[in-house]
């Protein structure tokens, strides 16, 4: 018998490489989702604070979830990596 409970609603890898795709869609480089480094400032990788908005929208509409307002700071959309901790916390959450 098989306890469903204990999995994850998406697996971590398809969770990332959702978020990859939302990343490398907004920053304008659809074709470069697989090269984008995890830990890499997005600030840096041309995300400005317009393509940060627009990031944080598509990522909840991609996961249909609300990312709370205490949630929406610069070290929660740092990098790729700091964004799928928040997701994962933000997803285990969710009914």
């Amino acid at each position: 018998m098989n306890d469903t409970s204990a999995i994850p609603a998406a697996p971590p890898t398809a969770v990332r490489d959702r978020l990859l795709t939302l990343v490398a869609q907004i920053l304008g480089k659809p074709g470069e989702a697989r090269s984008l480094p995890l830990d890499g400032r997005l600030s840096e990788l041309g995300m400005s604070s317009i393509k940060m908005v627009n990031l944080m929208l598509a990522v909840e509409g991609e996961f249909d979830l609300n990312i709370p307002q205490n949630d929406i700071t610069p070290e929660n959309f740092r990098s790729v990596l700091t964004i799928e901790a928040l997701l994962a916390r933000l997803l285990a959450l969710k009914p």
